[in-house]
């Protein structure tokens, strides 16, 4: 019997429940991942600071390494080049059409930040930061949005004294009790009850109709 036969039969007594899976052929598919595999995609780093590799770096350092490495999407000043994302400023938007959701408005711990750079900065160059540089930068980060002093020094044992501003407005998503009197089962045939309007535009682009021809923006 050929390998792709007995995986195409073990499959389908898998499929076919427990009882015929058990009376399968053995497959031998694949091995149980090493220690140091599953390390390598155990990277995640919570609030407190579990998770973070030993390591160290300061503010200074990371000034460095954000020129050379992150400031051609971001802008030197963390102000955002072209679409990629603005990382500085934008406390107090959030209640606005168009709030800047950057590490020093929005983010609410200093965990998210060392996490998605370790986890995926530089953009087409992921996880090439040595841990020192990922401190580094992450210290870099949290002084352009005055979370942290110029002379900081950010490590595994001061991490989880770092306290960012927006941490205290997060809060469960608790729809399904407040919002439940207000739900009903979706419409699925004979739906509108009036001619469908145009109440806006798009924000970002513009693709309503400005001709006389095209539809009225109410």
């Amino acid at each position: 019997m050929s390998r792709f036969r007995e995986l195409v039969i073990a499959a389908a007594l898998l499929a076919c429940g427990p009882a015929f899976a058990q009376s399968a052929p053995p497959v031998a598919l694949g091995r149980p991942a090493l220690p140091q595999e599953i390390a390598a995609w155990d990277i995640d780093i919570r609030p407190d600071g579990v998770g973070l590799p030993p390591g160290k770096g300061s503010v200074k350092d990371g000034e460095q390494i954000y020129l050379e490495r992150c400031a051609a999407c971001h802008g030197e000043f963390g102000e955002g080049a072209g679409r990629y994302p603005v990382l500085v400023g934008g406390q107090g938007t959030l209640t606005k059409d168009a709030p800047d959701k950057t590490i020093g408005s929005f983010w609410p711990y200093a965990s998210t930040v060392f996490d998605y750079v370790r986890r995926a900065m530089p953009f087409g160059d992921a996880q090439s930061l040595t841990a020192d540089e990922t401190y580094a930068l992450t210290a870099y980060l949290l002084a352009m949005n005055e979370v942290v002093k110029d002379d900081f020094v950010l490590s595994k044992e001061n991490f989880a004294s770092v306290k960012l501003g927006n941490v205290g407005a997060f809060y469960d998503d608790d729809r399904e009790t407040t919002e439940k009197a207000f739900w009903r089962e979706p419409c699925m045939k004979d739906c509108a009850r009036e001619p469908a309007k145009i109440l806006n535009r798009a924000r970002a682009l513009d693709v309503t109709p400005d001709s006389k021809t095209g539809p009225k923006v109410e």
